[in-house]
């Protein structure tokens, strides 16, 4: 929370960009110390890697201070108020954290949480049904998430290059 209220807080873009990179490396850290490989392996490359870089991408192609606002606009807080408001809405009927009797606790999750060591020899549980229960699953998911990262550097490569043509970039 303090890391995020810095980061909103920092007028240089360049460094919010880096100190969210960094952020996001500590939490693939700690989720590996947590023996969550498959969380720690995702945040890594996606929330450090990918997403840090896409975000220096595009300041290299805009400035890097961000522009002091004219005025407080409230429709965003308005937005987000009403975003909150609605999500808070749509937990209303969910069932109480953790209640035994909640669905999803009585029907695969016995059978992964007791045959899973057996079955799949893999000490960590997320692992196990996310690496062997949910594989394709998994695959198809990091799929999507390749193609969009590709796209995204597509678009910013096409965005250089007509600007190169144009002669905006010329030394």
């Amino acid at each position: 929370m303090a890391t995020a209220v810095r980061i909103a807080r920092l007028r240089g873009l360049f460094s919010a960009a880096i100190v969210a990179g960094i952020y996001s490396l500590l939490g693939a850290c700690w989720m590996s110390v947590l023996d969550q490989p498959d969380v720690a392996f995702t945040e890594a490359s996606v929330g450090a890697g990918i997403s840090t870089v896409l975000i220096l991408v595009t300041l290299s192609l805009t400035t890097s201070e961000e522009k002091e606002p004219e005025h407080t606009p409230l429709l965003p807080l308005i937005v987000i108020l009403i975003t909150g408001a609605v999500l808070v809405y749509g937990t209303i009927d969910m069932p109480r954290l953790g209640d035994p009797d909640n669905q999803v606790h009585r029907h695969v999750a016995p059978r992964y949480i007791n045959e899973s060591p057996h079955e799949v020899e893999v000490p960590n549980l997320v692992t196990a049904v996310l690496a062997s229960y949910r594989g394709y699953d998994t695959l198809g998911e990091t799929a999507v998430i390749f193609t969009a990262g590709i796209g995204v550097l597509i678009l910013l490569g096409g965005a250089r290059r007509r600007r190169w043509v144009a002669g905006e970039d010329r030394e």
